[in-house]
């Protein structure tokens, strides 16, 4: 619910001003597509499943999936990738520069994130890796225990490890260290900090909340690839079910955080979301009276 209603609520506020969308902002609109996709394609069909005691559709709704969470895992992941360069390269470079990442840059980058998420996806579905459940089965997704017995198996998550996690994590971190250490040595060539000029400020904003959305993401995720290696050199059975629930679930809930980051640090998101509101008719009145305990403080919502 909160992933569904808080990226929603993204996507209406980027629609809102779409003609003044700036050319990163269209990754943050491609992140939210993508944390409501996987909310609305995977999280129904696991909360049945969930009240089944039992994964519901067969082998076919398992790969369907399966697949959706990788497509929608691997985007997530390269999204998030791509907007640490653009914001390394927006931050090192002259204003003039930085104006070459245009819409159309940031387009093409996005149709090349969602192709080689998909081409990630088919894959097992051709041959090379496995969809599965999971060991605590009421969830599908790579089957990481078939590897360690299979060649062709381990290739495919040594390359997806590599490839989808390992080269973006790194990318990622290397970028915002190096926006941090420009950051830096830009702050401390200016004494008086009454004199930072308020595009200086935005830009350590934007850069923090950048920060914390790719550490939100990396952070949910972190466990769940813990116990997928280990089910990959042992025995799912070594592990409790519910030491492979929890950071399943931990891992899905990622889609969530980012709406309430864009509150908390973007003063024009929290303006638009009000001028939504208002849009919408949803109205809060509160009636009272002086001093009357016999007619208390109400609200009502109206929408």
């Amino acid at each position: 619910i909160l992933t569904i209603l808080g990226n929603s609520v993204v996507l209406a506020t980027a629609l809102r001003r779409s003609s003044l969308l700036k050319s990163p902002e269209l990754l943050t609109v491609n992140l939210a597509v993508a944390d409501i996709g996987m909310a609305i394609s995977m999280y129904p069909l696991a909360i049945a499943s969930a009240w089944n005691h039992a994964w519901l559709g067969g082998d076919a709704s398992c790969i369907y999936y399966a697949l959706m969470g990788f497509l929608f895992g691997v985007c997530s992941m390269m999204t998030l990738c791509a907007m640490a360069v653009i914001r390394f390269l927006i931050t090192n470079s002259s204003k003039s520069n930085s104006n070459k990442i245009t819409k159309n840059t940031v387009c093409i980058i996005i149709t090349v994130i969602w192709l080689y998420s998909l081409l990630w996806a088919i894959l097992p579905l051709i041959g090379w890796g496995y969809y599965g459940p999971e060991p605590f089965g009421i969830s599908c997704t790579i089957a990481w225990s078939k590897f360690h017995n299979s060649s062709n198996g381990f290739s495919f998550i040594l390359s997806m490890f590599l490839l989808c996690t390992v080269l973006p994590a790194l990318t990622i971190i290397a970028c915002y260290l190096g926006i941090a250490w420009k950051v830096h040595k830009a702050y401390q060539e200016i004494q008086n900090i009454d004199r930072i000029p308020n595009a200086a400020k935005l830009e350590k904003k934007l850069t923090l909340m950048a920060v914390l959305i790719s550490v939100g993401f990396l952070s949910s995720w972190t466990p769940y690839a813990a116990a997928s290696f280990w089910s990959i050199f042992n025995s799912s059975d070594s592990l409790q079910p519910i030491v492979t629930l929890l950071p399943c679930l931990f891992a899905k809930s990622s889609t969530a955080y980012n709406p309430f980051i864009y509150y908390i640090f973007s003063k024009s998101f929290r303006h638009e979301i009000k001028q939504l509101q208002c849009c919408c008719g949803w109205q809060v009145h509160f009636f009272s009276t002086d001093n009357s305990a016999e007619n208390p403080v109400s609200m009502m919502w109206r929408g």
